[in-house]
């Protein structure tokens, strides 16, 4: 991460974001932006019906990672993410679960993210999609 500076935003008076930075300031060599990823396997498989909410969350982040490192980056290189729901209540209910998906694929790295609920995803078995943006050295 040599040729990136991140600088994570809090604005004077406001309370540390939680598992997210409310605005991220980056600089490098190029910009990724990467497609929506659901919890399909390779890429090109239909969402198991069988995964839970932090099951699915788990497999559409190490989606959105294995994409970032295809094209050379690492996680630390993430400086947004937009996750789309199906329903927040299950997200909220998964939070042991997407904070352990969280670790294992980002660590401490906590880019500025948006969370949204929507009302269905392109696969019907999907609850989860999540698209990043990264500054590559």
């Amino acid at each position: 991460m040599s040729d990136i500076n991140y600088q994570a935003i809090l604005p004077e008076g406001w309370n540390r974001a939680r598992g997210f930075s409310y605005g991220v300031v980056a600089t490098g060599a190029k910009v990724l932006r990467i497609a929506g990823q659901i919890a399909a396997t390779s890429g090109n498989q239909a969402v198991d019906p069988t995964l839970d909410f932090g099951g699915q969350w788990d497999r559409a982040m190490g989606n959105m990672v294995t994409v970032l490192r295809a094209a050379g980056g690492e996680p630390a290189n993430l400086v947004m993410m937009r996750a789309f729901v199906t329903d927040i209540d299950a997200f909220n209910s998964a939070g042991a679960a997407v904070g352990a998906a969280w670790g294992t694929h980002l660590g401490k790295h906590f880019p500025a993210m948006t969370l949204v609920e929507v009302s269905r995803l392109i696969d019907p078995n999907a609850m989860v999609e999540i698209e990043g943006e990264a500054v590559l050295p």
